[in-house]
């Protein structure tokens, strides 16, 4: 008893004197980390936590810079950095820390549902690609899966190499992306990968944002009402898979938890904020698919949220639009995919500084992912090129801008369309209405960069679509060797549209 008397107020004294250390040593987010890539040319905001009042000090590339810690939050923001590396960021508060393997360069954020999430080991040519893939000046951040109801600060990640022991379980989307850019500009390359497969666009967006506006402020009663459905739901799968295990009979499915509006936000936006980006490249929509009519304004309004929490401006914001998958509607020219591709398209012209990449001619018919990730990821970087680099370069395929009608044919012009090419054989994927709104397949053939289009059941047309199925048969593209783009020339009420 003696001895246990006199060594209780010891091991308080420690562990009251660890606790104000560890309390008082200058914390670092995980996505400031040894081997991160800061943006160039830009204001580089670098932050974290200490002690009240403690006084944080930076310095890099012959820069210092000083914050005091209020609210135990210190925040500097370094004068715009010059591409290259490695360097080394020292923090110096009352601890000092020193990250290594620093780089500057052109930071990019992957984000979207399963097909950017899709990982580079499960695509097409993946032995081949892990195995070259020693890129020491392209730098890997995946973001753990986390849908919450409040915002976050920080996460448990950190910076790698790309190798080819790192790589595999990255993005594949995000990593070819990054390795024709990394080429193209010879400047270091940050990916930060934080898709989750089946997310809705809803999901991505602050809980304010969504709050504000009278459409989408129904998503929250909605998730209310599927939450209670969920847990019925999952009290019924618990018993009978109990029954199932009982009788070692196959266990029946789980059935899924609804979407949390703002969730993947909160969790795996919120902590990147403010992190210094060049911008956003983003794959989704199928899980928006049958509100394609609503995702002509959500789209452009998750794109307006994410740019204004950054406090960057209009950064560049490059989205792939939908692969083919099957199977079609029923009917001729009905699709909600098509419909969401549209609305895709018209994202060009609500927001600005955006491009978009077409893998509608890589999808496969019978599976939501296609294994073929390298022609979207390098048709990513070309638009990037164009968009965020402003090279002069084509960078899309063929878009429709125009119909002129002559007799019983339609005539077609096109922005991008030097060197219209139909590839393997005729040309397909046309549909032609007349004032009966009925659509038909349509002949079509190409004549000095326009298409001319007709049907023999069609005396007067009146409107022309393209590509417009969910697997559609289309091969239009231009000398570059790009895909024309899917489109329609009437405005007809779609299958999504609200009655």
């Amino acid at each position: 008893m003696p001895w246990k008397s006199r060594s209780l107020p010891i091991y308080f004294i420690l562990f009251i004197f660890s606790t104000v250390v560890a309390h008082a040593d200058v914390r670092l987010p995980a996505l400031v980390s040894d081997n991160m890539v800061l943006q160039q040319k830009t204001v580089v905001p670098i932050w974290g936590w200490a002690e009240e009042g403690e006084v944080v000090t930076i310095q890099i590339q012959n820069q210092k810079a000083t914050a005091v810690t209020k609210d135990g939050k210190w925040m500097v923001r370094l004068k715009p950095l010059t591409a290259g590396g490695p360097y080394r960021l020292i923090v110096q508060g009352k601890n000092l820390i020193e990250l290594k393997n620093v780089l500057v360069g052109e930071v990019w954020i992957c984000s979207g549902q399963s097909n950017m999430a899709w990982q580079l080991k499960q695509t097409e040519g993946a032995d081949a690609e892990i195995a070259r893939a020693n890129y020491r000046q392209i730098r890997l951040f995946t973001v753990p899966r986390l849908e919450v109801d409040k915002p976050v600060n920080d996460i448990k990640a950190e910076w790698k190499e790309t190798t080819p022991e790192t790589v595999p379980t990255f993005s594949a989307v995000g990593y070819y992306f990054g390795r024709d850019l990394h080429m193209a500009l010879s400047v270091p390359v940050g990916l930060i990968n934080n898709a989750v497969g089946g997310s809705p666009a809803e999901s991505w967006m602050t809980a304010s944002a969504l709050s504000a506006d009278a459409e989408y402020k129904r998503f929250f009663d909605a998730y209310s009402d599927r939450m209670v459905q969920y847990e019925q739901a999952m009290s019924k799968y618990k018993a009978e898979a109990e029954q199932a295990k009982a009788e070692k009979k196959p266990a029946p499915r789980a059935p899924g938890k609804p979407w949390m509006p703002a969730g993947l936000y909160n969790g795996m936006v919120a902590p990147l904020v403010p992190f210094a980006i060049q911008g956003a490249i983003w794959y989704q929509g199928e899980s928006n698919a049958g509100r394609a009519y609503q995702y002509r304004r959500l789209f452009p309004d998750m794109i307006r949220n994410w740019r204004t929490v950054w406090g960057q401006g209009d950064f560049p914001f490059l989205f792939v639009q939908l692969a083919a998958f099957g199977p079609n509607s029923d009917k001729l020219g009905e699709s909600d995919w098509a419909e969401l591709r549209e609305a895709q398209t018209m994202t060009l012209k609500a927001s600005p500084h955006t491009g978009m990449a077409l893998a509608i001619d890589h999808g496969t018919y019978d599976d939501i992912h296609p294994r073929n990730k390298q022609p979207i990821g390098s048709r990513l970087a070309l638009s990037a090129r164009a968009v965020a680099y402003g090279q002069k370069i084509v960078h899309s395929g063929p878009m429709y801008v125009s119909m002129e009608i002559e007799k019983d044919k339609a005539i077609l012009f096109f922005n991008n369309a030097v060197g219209l090419e139909a590839r393997g054989g005729e040309l397909k994927g046309f549909l032609i209405a007349g004032e009966d709104r009925q659509w038909r397949k349509a002949q079509a053939r190409i004549e000095d960069n326009r298409v001319i289009v007709s049907s023999a059941e069609v005396s007067k047309p009146v409107a022309v679509r393209y590509a417009w199925a969910k697997f559609p048969e289309c091969n239009l593209y231009n000398k570059e060797g790009l895909p024309a783009v899917p489109f329609r020339t009437d405005d007809w009420p779609g299958v999504t549209q609200p009655k």
